[in-house]
């Protein structure tokens, strides 16, 4: 049995009004269809469907997690490591 795209809007709408702030992705939707993504063949058609749904937008204080603009500014703890290789031509030391 396929995925009809009004399955796939029912899907997102159900999850959007149960949860307003949940990250919906395509593996949700496809366990609360009780599917699977098998060949991955319409990924690009399921993709579209999704993207065309309203309820599919991020939630407002989940944006810009990528620049960081949510997190606490960190400084490198990273240390040069010794290394007791030499950097002189071989043989000479």
């Amino acid at each position: 049995m396929s995925i009809s795209e009004a399955d796939i809007h029912s899907a997102i709408d159900w999850m959007r009004a149960a949860d307003g702030e949940a990250l919906i992705t395509p593996g949700k939707i496809y366990r609360a269809l009780g599917k699977s993504a098998d060949c991955g063949g319409c990924m690009p058609l399921f993709l579209a469907t999704m993207r065309a749904n309203d309820n599919l937008e991020v939630p407002m204080q989940l944006r810009g997690l990528r620049r960081g603009t949510t997190q606490e500014p960190r400084s490198c703890k990273a240390t040069q490591k010794s290394s007791n290789i030499s950097t002189a031509p071989f043989g000479q030391s």
